[in-house]
């Protein structure tokens, strides 16, 4: 099942909205490279995807963190510090082991994306407040 961006997501941040509508694009990427077929050779496409999907959750953390300190948003550091997290996920992952067992090491990362996604943005983004005009 394809993870969908619905407004129980949204944060009212316009440019945060769409950022986060683009990790869920990323995320339904790397559903899609679960659904294909297990004997087919995927490495080069998630090498691919696992660095698009570092850059821009980098420069999308960067976004969030700039407008929650032009707001002085009380918590900041714990977003940052989410955020460190979630990078140093991503770098961590052991690209001989998704090259030895494609399937179960993209199920794997998927479930990391459904969690954070379902987590950070729910649990945590949406209590970002909105910048007064």
């Amino acid at each position: 099942m394809k993870y969908e961006f619905t407004k129980d997501y949204l944060t009212g941040i316009d440019e945060i909205d769409a950022e986060h509508q683009k990790l869920f694009d990323l995320t339904n990427e790397c559903y899609e490279l679960v659904m294909e077929s297990a004997a087919e050779d995927k490495y080069d496409q998630i090498v691919a995807l696992l660095g698009e999907l570092r850059d821009y959750a980098a420069t999308h953390f960067a976004n969030e963190e700039a407008y929650m300190e032009k707001i002085n948003y009380d918590k900041r550091f714990s977003e940052r510090y989410q955020h460190l997290r979630f990078i140093q996920k991503v770098d961590s992952l052991d690209l001989d082991a998704i090259d030895e067992n494609q399937q179960e090491e993209l199920l794997k990362i998927l479930d990391f994306l459904a969690r954070w996604l379902f987590g950070h943005i729910k649990g945590m983004d949406c209590r970002i407040p909105k910048a007064q005009a």
